[in-house]
């Protein structure tokens, strides 16, 4: 039996290429499906870390999206920044958490809230985050990570 030559075997090496290119992006969030208008955003969102943000989640209830900062609107989750007691910086990195996988399991829709705010008090993008017609922000209230946003903040230090 013969061994290949070098240049075949780089030739077949390299053909291995676009095969795992397409493995990699069928196993993407969203991948293949026809672009929706009511959900024609996906990105993969790590956890913000240093002064550069342009996708990322920040918190329980702010991201950044191809650098627009975006604040759900229709809620309120603990803080992680200056938490005011352990238990709300646990929670606060839970729903951290959680948001992250929300957004990076598919497409999902931003809305403007009913009101029509588009933008808070430190100009953020006020926006519903929704995905099959269903608020993500719901679905971090329904776990206990968020409350519904009344207009204050929740106390998440009580017994």
């Amino acid at each position: 039996m013969t061994r290949p030559e070098p240049l075949l075997r780089r030739a077949g090496a390299l053909a291995l290429v676009p095969l795992a290119a397409a493995a990699a992006f069928a196993l993407w969030p969203g991948a293949g499906e026809a672009q929706s208008a009511a959900e024609p955003h996906a990105a993969l969102f790590p956890v913000c870390k240093g002064a550069v943000r342009v996708t990322c989640v920040v918190d329980g209830d702010t991201f950044w999206l191809s650098g627009t900062k975006i604040r759900i609107a229709d809620i309120d989750t603990p803080e992680v920044s200056q938490p005011r007691c352990p238990r709300e910086r646990a929670l606060g990195l839970a729903a951290t958490e959680r948001l992250r996988q929300l957004l990076n399991a598919g497409r999902f829709g931003l809305a403007v809230p009913a009101d029509g705010r588009t933008r808070d008090r430190y100009g953020r993008e006020l926006r519903i985050v929704t995905r099959g017609g269903q608020s993500l922000g719901a679905v971090l209230v329904r776990e206990g990570l968020a409350a519904r946003w009344g207009g204050t903040r929740k106390a998440w230090c009580g017994a």
